[in-house]
């Protein structure tokens, strides 16, 4: 049985209306600043919010993380992982400065406390200690992501890439101090394509 005042999907009330009014604003910019390719309202639900949400059961069970979205670019997933997991503390960090201008004024009117975007490419990025999950959508090859985002994921931390399709090819490619844990399939609602998850720790020696 779901707590009182909860959806199927365990959702509080609180929690659908900021989702509903993330996209509200998320609309509205893009008018201006493309930051999606998609315009209708009910496939922004599926391809961003719930495409974000469905990775939740993939993430450390923790009541508090540290999370870094890489490439954020409109929001995905950060900012549904912030409604929905208050005392997370997400960084979003994009090197377009018009879309972090986005994100700063999105989380200033969602009023969430727990979002600070920043402006710069990942690998310049300067951070005071290493973040829980570092995850990114569409943001590069495994490869890349893992060798550009890998610094900034604490020793017991993952890495986290949203993917489509299965990437064989792009596993094959990874260094071999990067090891893959899980590859899970996602099964995300209203979504009719192929969502996988590439969930990677970074093996460091002792002294490191």
């Amino acid at each position: 049985m779901r707590p009182p005042h909860t959806d199927e999907a365990g959702l509080s009330a609180a929690a659908r209306d900021a989702l509903s009014r993330y996209l509200d604003v998320l609309a509205k910019w893009n008018r201006v600043y493309n930051l999606t390719a998609i315009r209708d309202r009910v496939q922004m639900e599926s391809h961003h919010v719930r495409d974000a949400l469905a990775v939740l059961p993939f993430l450390p069970d923790a009541p508090s993380l540290q999370v870094l979205d890489v490439g954020s670019g409109g929001g995905i997933p950060g900012i549904p992982l912030a409604i929905v997991r208050p005392a997370w503390q997400i960084t979003l960090v994009d090197s377009n400065r018009k879309k972090v201008a986005f994100l700063t004024q999105a989380a200033i009117e969602l009023g969430l406390a727990n979002v600070r975007a920043i402006a710069s490419r990942v690998e310049d990025m300067q951070s005071d200690k290493p973040f829980d999950v570092v995850i990114s959508r569409a943001f590069s090859d495994l490869r890349s992501f893992a060798m550009l985002a890998g610094r900034h994921v604490a020793r017991d931390g993952v890495l986290v890439a949203m993917k489509g399709a299965f990437p064989s090819d792009e596993i094959a490619e990874l260094p071999s101090d990067v090891q893959v844990t899980a590859t899970p399939a996602l099964d995300v609602p209203g979504l009719d394509a192929k969502r996988h998850l590439v969930i990677m720790r970074i093996a460091r020696k002792a002294h490191a």
